[in-house]
């Protein structure tokens, strides 16, 4: 096969990304080489490499609804294809159906090519990858948005720019982790009067095997890129298996992965889609392939335990479901606790892994910098906050997004028959959409009684996981009360995220000791732009890979150093 990308081309254009990417994994510091504003877009873009405006995004869009997405992959057996965009638009678009039996092999062909290329050009042709999906961010973020229910805007910014990003450190980090051992030494032992034992010694980073991907409807970008990049860029082949409601972004990421591959002169077969058929359950089926060496997924605890529970043969690496909770016990700034926490409970109809669910408030009240405020008034503001934030439908569609699917919205439905309601849920018509679903955010008022949630059979409704727009204020004794139910929740059922408001020190230091203890990701004191249920690449971790939401973090060493080992070549030296 002739490249037509040599490694020196990518390597001269890659290589300064890839150091900076480095170093921002290593200071934490704020950078990203994406840029988040969709008016970056359009004409000639980073690089002089051309890239697609709002208008030519969404023309791209367009021009892929009701045909067939080719990929000329091996192994196609059939079309398939059932999205139904959460705005009422419809899809119409047909996958390759694979016969896994021709595609396996097909993918494995490819792997001693890829894996003798080594670290660093991987690591370039990736970023390649990324550089291609981004210019096309705009055409990417229709595709997440029409898919996943997220307005424009965060389509944009969490599908593209965000994704994009997540995927850059996970390369960072398969880099690191790989080249952390040279590839080649020189070992002489001394022996005495005799000649010292001399050996020469190779160490090549062994990819695992082909790399299932399965992708969730929610966020299939900037879920799913960090488990395909750390998996190419550590030599795996990858199969993206995506939930059948959300084909079409990870449909688009691997048309470019091929691309890019076969023109730097590689197989494109190292990177395939295995679009399903209705109610198929071929994900089931590839997790227990032996040529399955490596796992992602994003999705509901009950299959994330089956994956960890089976796919015995893989490294499985799992984002499952968990109880985020809020501990407010005093603040400085009310009002921008009240705003910060009503943008967090209503970005995306709180369809987020990360968005707050259960808010921790003393029964005897909190002290704030407007004066002391009891359970009932914090929770009364907190509610008219968010009808506030929400009052102007205009407004409150550019936020919400759509309800992703039923499931969602019967839990929303039902949620009035938890408790008491604070916040009622009401229905917006969106200006653009009307065929769309979007509800405002329901909070519900719970007894944090010890009696409901120290026993082991304990059944309130706020120990398990309520996703979408559901929140409950729990009225709890103490702050020390909070704390020890965020310690149960947490350990039982997971949390991606916690949150604490509390101008105590001593307050302070019982939430972090619970989070540190029970390994959970702590955000104090937000009031302004920065939310709970937001993470920035290189600098935040999503997840702790620490209790039971996810057995991974994203990115750290241990998310990429299981997807490779070491092999050791000894020779005597000559």
């Amino acid at each position: 096969m002739t490249a037509a990308l040599t490694t020196a081309q990518l390597t001269q254009e890659h290589r300064p990304t890839l150091d900076q990417a480095l170093e921002a994994i290593r200071t934490r510091a704020y950078w990203s080489p994406h840029p988040e504003h969709p008016k970056a877009y359009g004409g000639e873009g980073q690089g002089g490499r051309p890239s697609l405006s709002v208008a030519e995004g969404q023309a791209a869009f367009e021009a892929l609804r009701g045909k067939r997405f080719e990929l000329d992959q091996p192994g196609t057996d059939g079309w398939t294809g059932s999205e139904v965009s959460p705005f009422g638009a419809e899809m119409g678009m047909e996958y390759p159906h694979p016969d896994i039996e021709v595609l396996l092999p097909a993918m494995r062909a490819g792997m001693p090519a890829w894996r003798d290329a080594g670290p660093e050009t991987r690591a370039m042709v990736c970023l390649e990858i990324l550089a291609r999906i981004g210019a096309r961010s705009h055409e990417f973020a229709q595709a997440v948005m029409h898919t996943s229910g997220q307005a424009y805007m965060m389509a944009f910014q969490a599908g593209g720019p965000h994704a994009q990003d997540r995927g850059l450190e996970a390369v960072a980090y398969a880099f690191a982790e790989q080249t952390r051992t040279p590839g080649a030494a020189d070992w002489s032992k001394p022996q005495g009067k005799r000649d010292p034992l001399r050996l020469r010694k190779t160490f090549t980073a062994v990819p695992r095997g082909i790399a299932l991907l399965i992708g969730c409807n929610t966020f299939p970008t900037w879920n799913g890129y960090p488990g395909l990049f750390a998996s190419l860029a550590t030599g795996n082949p990858v199969l993206a298996k995506p939930h059948p409601q959300a084909v079409l972004p990870l449909a688009l990421t691997v048309q470019v992965a091929r691309e890019v591959l076969k023109e730097a002169g590689f197989s494109p077969d190292l990177v395939a889609l295995a679009a399903e058929r209705p109610d198929e359950g071929i994900a089931k089926v590839l997790a227990i392939r032996p040529e399955v060496r490596v796992i992602d997924y994003t999705g509901s605890t009950a299959f994330g335990d089956w994956l960890e529970t089976h796919a015995r043969q893989a490294q499985v690496f799992t984002e499952k479901a968990g109880v985020n909770t809020v501990v407010i016990d005093s603040t400085d700034d009310y009002q921008g606790m009240l705003a910060n926490l009503a943008f967090s409970l209503s970005l995306y109809s709180g369809q987020m892994c990360t968005t707050p669910q259960n808010l921790l408030i003393p029964r005897d009240g909190i002290t704030t910098d407007a004066g002391p405020k009891t359970y009932d008034e914090v929770v009364a503001d907190l509610a008219a906050a968010v009808d506030g934030l929400l009052g102007d439908d205009a407004r409150a569609s550019a936020l919400l997004g759509a309800i992703v699917g039923p499931r969602v919205q019967e839990r929303l439905e039902a949620a009035p028959g938890l408790g008491a309601v604070a916040l009622a849920s009401r229905t917006v018509t969106h200006p653009d959409f009307p065929g769309a679903t979007v509800r405002t955010p329901l909070m519900v008022k719970a007894d944090g009684a010890r009696k409901f949630w120290e026993g082991a059979d304990a059944d309130a409704p706020y120990l398990a996981e309520c996703f979408g727009p559901v929140s409950f204020a729990v009225a709890v004794a103490s702050t020390e009360d909070a704390v020890a139910l965020l310690r149960r929740t947490t350990r039982d059922k997971g949390a991606m995220t916690v949150g604490a408001y509390t101008t105590s020190p001593e307050a302070e230091r019982l939430i972090e000791e619970a989070c540190l203890e029970e390994c959970a990701q702590l955000s104090l004191n937000l009031t302004g732009g920065v939310y709970v249920n937001q993470t920035a690449a290189f600098s935040d971790f999503h997840g702790t890979g620490g209790n039971p939401s996810a057995n991974a973090a994203l990115c750290d060493g241990a998310f990429v150093a299981g997807r490779f080992r070491m092999v050791e070549v000894r020779r005597p030296a000559e």
